[in-house]
């Protein structure tokens, strides 16, 4: 037996440490540590709650706007406080641009490299890649002579010397088996997708003053006033520039994600074999097409075991299925609850640090354990489009066909449903939902300027705080996840809050019954060719999309001066 540590994780936000156990060229064992301690949920303790999330967006430097999104709806949860519809559809719009940079980066940038070999690309015939491309979809930039400047490109890079940002790859591993012209037309799209992730990105800053940490968001809707006649609001003008952006998205994600993702797919099926670890998945429902938070247009909910015909939904904001489900505990974690460590849920949840050694069976990360009525479940884009697949959602289950199309088509034999359980399944998933983000945005840029048409220029609510203890939840469907902030508000102060994130749930440790969590039973099993060389195990964590940073953070309690930057 070899044991195997991975320490830190690259290609993801945070600090992640993967410990695994290989014996006769597979996983028999795995710990996920998380290396950071949180501590935004102390620093936001009696602070204004209008604030809460401008201090959360900063859990991370990926998921900023997530964590305002889901921090403003916690608190108008818990204030009952209804949210004007512009001030929904706004939001709505940079959540969806939002998903679709993060989902564009995750498969390209984060992921691609995994199955890609860039040096092989180098011996490909461009020609018989454009060939490939056209073979693939329309897309119009699977041209020969965009293909053969890329190629001449990682030549030049090559020439130097040097691989810039494809320097530290797995290059001729032995689970690297794309033919060259495949691992070509992915480079050429890896460079392309840097052109169309800044597109969706801009739709965000245009929205939200800037990104990241976007600054437009307010408890009770946004700060986005629209005045047709003013060029300092939001205008005409802005909205169809706006349009214009979204436009641009399309090709790229249609013709060329899709595409991409299916037929890496296809040709690494075997993998649709690895990974599936924990199927049982939670998702939430978004895009709220009321101001109470009753209607959405994506749903979500809770799938058991992978069954679809169980699908329970969770319906709306004040859901008490799905608040009163979710439990943390700290058994394997390092941490400390006051008067015991069972588990708790996010209202009595503590912020304790409590660091030992890492231990095999103890406490080794600083991630929380959580739980869904005491069951470990998968939470990302996989949860989702399973969810919205059994809820019967039209535009999922269209681009899912699609996809397992062009990887049936490419395989040579039918690819099911299925196959999604599994590490290749869970990237598949992402790209689906990318392609459903795309048409969500066009929606809600029209439903808008539909609303703006009938004379509604309403985009903010005040929030009135009462005296005593008032608590609520807000959740989001981010592009990792299930996210939920629950906040206790008393006297118009925060009293406690908590922060249960994707990363949470996936990269948790084991529970305070010994179950492991989501990344470490995705990994039982996993093939690995060469314990030096552990490019497998990498494929079945990044296939979760990693951002640690939302799980773990550090403050210092001295107050002291770490850094200080001058503006010349």
């Amino acid at each position: 037996m070899t044991r195997i540590t991975i320490d830190p994780i690259t290609r993801i936000e945070g600090h992640l440490r993967i410990d695994c156990e290989v014996d006769n060229g597979k996983v028999t064992n795995a710990w996920s540590s998380g290396q950071m301690w949180r501590g935004i949920e102390t620093i936001l303790q009696g602070r204004d709650p209008r604030d809460a999330w401008l201090f959360t967006q900063r859990i991370c430097g990926v998921c900023t706007t997530v964590h305002a999104i889901a921090s403003v709806r916690a608190v108008e949860n818990a204030l009952n406080l209804e949210v004007p519809l512009n001030a929904q559809y706004i939001r709505n719009l940079i959540i969806t641009a939002h998903g679709i940079h993060d989902h564009i980066v995750h498969f390209y940038q984060l992921t691609a490299l995994d199955w890609v070999d860039i040096v092989s690309a180098l011996d490909a015939d461009p020609a018989a890649a454009a060939k490939l491309g056209a073979s693939l979809s329309d897309y119009r930039r699977n041209s020969l002579p965009e293909i053969r400047q890329v190629q001449e490109r990682l030549k030049a890079f090559v020439g130097t010397g040097q691989l810039g940002v494809f320097a530290s790859g797995y290059w001729g591993h032995p689970a690297m088996k794309l033919p060259p012209e495949v691992n070509l037309l992915a480079a050429t799209h890896y460079l392309q997708a840097l052109e169309y992730q800044r597109i969706a990105n801009r739709i965000v800053a245009i929205l939200g003053s800037k990104t990241p940490h976007i600054q437009n968001l307010a408890v009770g809707g946004v700060a986005n006033p629209i005045n047709l006649n003013s060029q300092s609001t939001l205008t005409l003008e802005r909205l169809f520039a706006i349009k214009a952006e979204i436009d641009k998205l399309g090709e790229f994600v249609n013709d060329a994600m899709i595409p991409d993702v299916a037929a890496v797919g296809a040709l690494y099926a075997d993998w649709t074999g690895y990974g599936a670890g924990i199927t049982d998945y939670l998702s939430v429902p978004d895009l709220p097409l009321d101001t109470k938070g009753t209607q959405f247009e994506l749903p979500g909910g809770y799938v058991p075991q992978g069954d679809l015909a169980r699908f329970k939904p969770i319906t709306d904001y004040q859901d008490a299925y799905f608040r009163d489900g979710v439990k943390e505990g700290v058994k394997h974690a390092w941490y400390r609850y006051q008067n015991g460590e069972q588990a708790r849920h996010p209202f009595e949840g503590q912020t304790n640090p409590h660091h030992t050694d890492f231990q095999d069976d103890g406490k080794y990360s600083w991630i929380k354990a959580p739980n869904f009525y005491d069951q470990r479940v998968q939470v990302g884009p996989l949860a989702n489009v399973l969810a919205m697949v059994a809820a019967g959602h039209a535009p999922t289950q269209r681009h899912l066909n699609q996809l397992l199309g062009i990887a049936s088509a490419v395989a040579g034999s039918p690819i099911p449903v299925e196959a999604l359980h599994s590490t290749i399944g869970r990237i598949a998933a992402r790209a689906v939902r990318c392609a459903v983000l795309l048409e969500s945005l066009q929606n809600q840029w029209q439903l808008l300027m539909d609303n703006i048409a009938k004379g509604d220029f309403e985009t903010f609510n005040r929030p009135v705080f009462p005296k005593g203890e008032v608590r609520g939840f807000g959740y989001h469907e981010a592009p990792r996840g299930v996210l939920s902030h629950w906040i206790a508000i008393r006297d118009g102060k925060i009293d406690n809050y908590q922060a249960v994130v994707p990363s949470t749930w996936n990269a948790s440790p084991r529970d305070d019954g010994g179950a492991l969590g989501p990344y470490e039973a995705s990994l039982l099993d996993n093939p690995v060719a060469d314990p030096e060389l552990p490019l497998e195990v990498l494929r079945t964590v990044h296939s979760f999309d990693p951002c640690i940073a939302c799980a773990v953070h550090l403050v210092d309690t001295e107050k002291r001066t770490h850094v200080q930057v001058k503006a010349f």
